[in-house]
């Protein structure tokens, strides 16, 4: 049970909670080395909140990694207790290549699952959904689990007490981890039975793997050793990604490569990748059970340093622990160095430190899990989610605060998906009877549409890839960018176009059912014309006539016959109705859970001429009042708080952001918590980093004056360097 408690000040965890959930002090800032030219002392504000823990926290789990591969430790330094991690942020390690699928020999076909709605106007339109019995739901669970993300491997320490026992969690004593932001280092040290054990961790920034130096004279004893152990793949819904009950369903077969190296071989049904391994000095490296090994070093040997790369081919040279940690230090500081950068110390606002620590966290755990060559699952690289897929909705809070913080190019890292899957995102739309692209919402590195009940009927993911592209030119400006993703821009619109239907005889484009708007609970066969997926349609048609335009080509006449003539967002007692068939929602108990996403139609988006901000006000001010806030999911504050910077009501954005509820909690390492089923939650930090950034900057249309999201009342003394205005 996690409780909430106030708190007067933000020097210690805004919101502490129980069961073995404990704040830990940021480590004091360091002295000034690192400082650039410009007016903030870029290191000095990184390192001011280095994680630091003293205990056991199975909510604090830290990360190395580079956005294509992540590895996840517990307060050993390694994975060494990964059962005792599983219910809290368990210990990960995946990348974004390694995938799994079940066998198939019942020749399960993915039509199977096809069921069939009709819409107001007859058209009938296939959907991938959720069956729940006979051979439909055996059809149904394979292709919702496979393929998975696959966790690669635990790669922890075997440590031995004098008694000849293994050492549990409990046995660490005189404990100090702490995760050095500015270089991606982690550094644990703690005793055991009086012996000290250092542990130094770094994640390489090119390549998927891991190197640590391990320092003890529980090394020259013989009683500490590095333990590898190989899982196989598991198709369970929210947990680490392995399944050790199934060793005779895949091999691991060593091979030596070179003196002090070895290759592990995978094979898992049709999936195969190698981990290759190398150490420093003399040591052994012997199988101890099926897909268990174990490295040890030398007898006297008081240090024991090694590399773990993963991989689907394999590689011959592997870069030793200091190689590994210069590319680490030099990536990150890379990193901290380049883009936008907000310092809060001068603020006398009570909440400001702890919004200083969550967006400088909220920038590492990003950087590590949502900046690679895939849209990112809900949470990232740590930790299974829905099987490990990514969900295309969420595409726009994982990756759009990057074109903010100027470091577009992370971004784009993922964007290639989408050419990827056109042509699977083509069939569907063909499938359905529409023209275009009709993106996925639940998927995978291969373009599948998982079958669900919800996610097949949403329609909000469709104009992220507008907005995305459209950052990249507003960056660029030029003729490269246009002609590069013009296929993506136009397919996406065609579809838009074609799914907006004249449907009630009053020369309107409606956006009609069956749909699923991203206030989720709606009825798919009963609700037409949701407020946000209206505007956000408003927004990508125009960005698509925009790019003809740059391109010298005409305009296409049904972009521009929907754009003109898309039916206004509907309105009930000057509110903004979430649905035009549901004028008595605010009304019913019902339908006030799940995302107020009413009010991203005026917060993610900017104002256009289908937008009253009197009406819009009204709005925000009866959902604060009557809103089911425990239902709510960590990026609806961010939300809020873009909505109410937008209407001019910038205390109203700061109390979105710290609204005392449990999804809006972050942990001490950072990450977004929402309940005890789903514990980490990027989305969130992706939300925060864009609003703080808009806040900060501005947007199209903003008061002109310093930081215009922020109360102008003298306790918001922000700086800042290199931020984009939001549009």
């Amino acid at each position: 049970m996690i409780k909430l408690f106030k708190m007067k000040s933000f020097k210690a965890f805004s919101l502490l909670l129980s069961a073995g959930l404990t704040f830990y002090s940021c480590s004091k800032p360091q002295e000034n080395g690192k400082e650039e030219s410009g007016k903030i002392d870029r290191y000095a504000l990184v390192s001011r909140h280095n994680v630091v823990l003293d205990k056991p926290d199975t909510l604090a789990s830290l990360s190395v990694g580079n956005g294509e591969f992540a590895y996840t430790v517990d307060v050993s330094g390694l994975q060494t207790f990964p059962e005792y991690y599983e219910k809290g942020v368990s210990l990960g390690t995946q990348s974004q290549w390694g995938w799994h699928a079940f066998p198939n020999p019942d020749n399960y076909q993915w039509e199977e699952i096809l069921r069939y709605d009709t819409s107001a106007i007859g058209q009938v339109i296939s959907f991938p959904v959720q069956w729940k019995e006979g051979r439909k739901k055996e059809v149904t669970d394979y292709f919702r689990t496979s393929p998975h993300r696959l966790h690669l491997g635990i790669i922890g320490l075997e440590i031995i007490k004098a008694d000849g026992s293994r050492a549990e969690v409990d046995d660490l004593e005189n404990i100090h981890q702490e995760l050095d932001l500015w270089n991606g280092k982690i550094t644990s040290e703690y005793t055991v039975e009086g012996q000290p054990v250092k542990v130094e961790l770094y994640g390489h920034q090119e390549k998927d793997g891991i190197a640590a130096k391990i320092s003890s004279p529980l090394v020259a004893s013989g009683q500490l050793k590095v333990k590898f152990r190989f899982p196989y793949g598991s198709g369970c819904h929210v947990c680490p990604g392995y399944d050790w009950t199934q060793p005779d369903k895949h091999t691991s077969y060593v091979e030596v490569t070179r003196p002090s190296q070895v290759r592990v071989s995978r094979t898992l049904d049709s999936t195969k990748y190698v981990t290759d391994i190398s150490w420093e000095g003399n040591g052994a490296f012997e199988t101890t059970a099926k897909h268990t090994f174990l490295l040890n070093a030398q007898e006297g040997q008081e240090t024991l340093a090694f590399t773990a790369l993963f991989s689907k081919q394999g590689e011959d040279q592997l870069p030793d622990f200091e190689a590994t940690a210069k590319s680490s230090t030099e990536g990150w500081e890379e990193f901290w160095l380049s883009g936008g950068v907000i310092d809060f110390s001068e603020c006398t606002d009570e909440r400001a430190e702890e919004l200083e620590r969550r967006v400088v966290l909220s920038q590492y755990l990003t950087k590590v899990n949502c900046a690679g060559s895939l849209p990112p699952q809900e949470t990232g690289l740590t930790m299974n989610s829905w099987y490990g897929k990514f969900h295309m909705e969420m595409h726009w809070w994982h990756a759009a605060h990057y074109g903010l913080w100027n470091r577009i190019e992370l971004m784009e890292k993922s964007l290639p998906w989408y050419f990827s899957s056109l042509e699977k995102a083509k069939a569907t739309a063909a499938r359905q009877g529409f023209e275009g692209a009709r993106w996925q919402k639940m998927t995978d590195p291969y373009g599948d549409e998982s079958p669900s009940s919800v996610a097949s009927y949403l329609i909000w993911q469709q104009p992220h890839i507008l907005y995305f592209v459209e950052q990249l030119y507003q960056d660029r400006q030029d003729q490269a960018t246009l002609e590069k993703y013009k296929e993506i821009v136009f397919e996406t619109a065609d579809f838009m176009a074609s799914f907006a239907k004249d449907s009630k005889g009053d020369g309107k484009y409606h956006l009609i059912a069956p749909l699923i708007p991203a206030q989720e609970l709606f009825p798919a066969k009963s609700t037409d014309d949701p407020p946000f997926e209206l505007a956000y349609w408003h927004y990508g048609l125009n960005v698509a006539l925009d790019w003809q335009k740059r391109l010298g080509m005409e305009e296409n006449p049904q972009w521009r016959e929907v754009l003109d003539n898309l039916a206004p967002l509907a309105i009930k007692d000057s509110l903004y109705l979430p649905s035009s068939t549901h004028p008595r929602a605010y009304e019913d108990d019902f339908y006030l859970h799940d995302h107020p996403v009413v009010l991203g139609a005026y917060g993610i988006l900017p104002k256009t001429e289908m937008i009253d901000t009197v009406i819009m006000k009204n709005t925000l001010e009866k959902i604060l009042k009557i809103w089911n806030w425990d239902s709510t999911w960590g990026w609806d504050y961010p939300m809020m708080a873009m909505n109410a910077a937008r209407l001019n009501m910038p205390e109203t954005a700061l109390e979105a952001l710290f609204m005392g509820k449990e999804k809006n909690t972050y942990l001490p390492n950072g990450h977004n918590y929402q309940d005890k089923r789903l514990r980490i939650y990027l989305p969130g930090n992706g939300g925060l980093l864009t609003t703080v950034a808009m806040m900060a900057a501005g947007w199209e249309g903003a008061p002109d004056r310093a930081n215009p999201g922020f109360p102008d009342d003298g306790t918001w003394n922000v700086k800042w360097e290199g931020l984009r205005k939001m549009p």
